[in-house]
């Protein structure tokens, strides 16, 4: 007759092999001759978690630490809550895991996860760095907290974290991207734009005109900042249109680099480049066979910061009013949209919500902090005799914003919701 360890190794035999359902009878037939067996408990709970079934994991897991507290039983516990989104029944046994499971990892990074998730961010990072000092070789554990660092305006620390990081996965491109990015919100932007060379839109951008023009759009014919006085520089856009509108302040630096100047934009954005004076020799519209085009070297357009040797200081450097509107547009625009005594206020539309799912943060604390802030953004606003201004463009990652009416008067927004939609208008964005 089989003993009840025989039909726990049995089920937990099914269980690693993937056979649930047997493993659930042999699991089930083990609690029939003792119900009070916490490890039976222990095991249900994590197949059910396998099977999604959250609900029965959860009560699973609760009795397992019931009928035996274990730290175990409390790491299946917390997965399960955190499964089921229940962040609060995280935090609320604190106290235990401080008390009597100080020393295991995975009980602190799940708390500092949770804190993470109700918006707690010094109790997160409080507990990202406990977790750390256990087991310091978590790469996710320093990126979690790298990111967290940024949030909290703790420069220095997201580079030093994310500095491990990149020792941790050596040569990965995504890690020495984000490594790339703490680099220049920390302003150091000589290294920084280094790593930004592994930023993944280049690739695609790479790929992409290696494929139309295999023949001189070759990774070999890539420009790496030599001298080129005499040689025609193809550029070509990557990202979107914000990125490249931003880093077309460039392309003047580049045209006193090169012998002539062929730039491909996005060609919603051709009309835009054809206005204005960048020292582009020939705008590319669209698709041009490789037998009718001509250059030497090529190069995605965010890296002509790099390539070009630009350095602290000189890393805005750019003419100003480098783009030009068409005045005619313009003004038809001002006439259909502006011209009226109706509040403007601008939208911004959220950035990719793969890197940047914390991007723009409620505001919690109504304290001095968010005064001195809002200060700021009124000065910020009227020097740049701007119309609105969100905290994300002065780099705070917080849902504060200024628009001003027109009577002039400027009106502070924090946690603005919308809260009814009607009718439809098109008009300029103006970000």
């Amino acid at each position: 007759m089989s003993t009840i360890n025989d039909i726990i190794n049995l089920g937990f035999s099914y269980h690693q092999s993937g056979k649930f359902t047997e493993a659930e009878l042999a699991y089930n037939e083990a609690l029939n001759l003792d119900s009070e067996n916490a490890e039976v408990h222990n095991l249900l709970s994590v197949l059910k978690l396998q099977q999604n079934e959250t609900d029965d994991a959860i009560m699973l897991a609760e009795r397992a630490i019931q009928l035996n507290p274990c730290e175990y039983y409390y790491e299946t516990l917390f997965q399960a809550y955190i499964r089921a989104g229940a962040y609060n029944k995280i935090i609320a046994l604190k106290d235990i895991i401080l008390s009597k499971y100080s020393k295991n990892f995975s009980l602190f990074f799940n708390l500092a996860l949770a804190y993470k998730n109700f918006n707690d961010f010094t109790s997160a990072i409080e507990f990202y760095e406990r977790a750390l000092k256990i087991d310091p070789t978590s790469y996710q554990g320093w990126f979690n907290l790298a990111h967290l660092y940024e949030i909290e305006g703790q420069g220095k620390n997201s580079v030093s974290a994310m500095k491990v990081c990149t020792k941790l996965k050596p040569k990965d491109a995504e890690t020495e991207y984000f490594y790339a990015i703490s680099l220049m919100r920390a302003k150091n932007y000589s290294k920084g734009l280094k790593f930004f060379e592994n930023r993944l839109c280049k690739e695609t951008a790479v790929a992409s005109y290696e494929k139309s023009y295999p023949n001189l759009a070759s990774r070999k014919k890539m420009w790496k900042g030599e001298n080129i006085k005499n040689k025609t520089l193809f550029v070509y856009y990557e990202a979107g249109y914000g990125d490249v509108i931003m880093f077309s302040r460039y392309l003047p630096l580049a045209r006193k680099k090169c012998k002539k100047l062929i730039f491909a934009p996005q060609k919603p954005l051709v009309p835009l480049f054809e206005q204005s004076n960048l020292g582009i020799d020939e705008l590319v519209e669209g698709y041009i066979p490789e037998k009718d085009m001509q250059f030497d070297v090529h190069a995605p357009l965010l890296s002509l910061p790099f390539l070009l040797g630009l350095k602290e200081k000189n890393i805005f450097e750019t003419p100003e009013g480098y783009l030009n509107a068409d005045m005619q547009m313009a003004e038809d625009y001002q006439r259909k949209f502006f011209n009226n005594d109706k509040l403007k206020i601008g939208i911004k539309w959220q950035g990719n919500t793969y890197y940047d799912k914390d991007r723009v943060l409620p505001v919690e604390k109504f304290d001095e902090r968010l005064h001195i802030l809002l200060d700021d953004m009124k000065e910020t606003l009227e020097v740049s005799n701007g119309v609105g201004l969100a905290a994300p463009q002065v780099g705070i990652l917080r849902r504060v914003v200024l628009v001003m009416d027109e009577e002039e008067n400027v009106i502070e927004l924090v946690n603005p919701t919308i809260l009814s939609i009607e009718g439809e208008q098109t008009g300029l964005e103006g970000c």
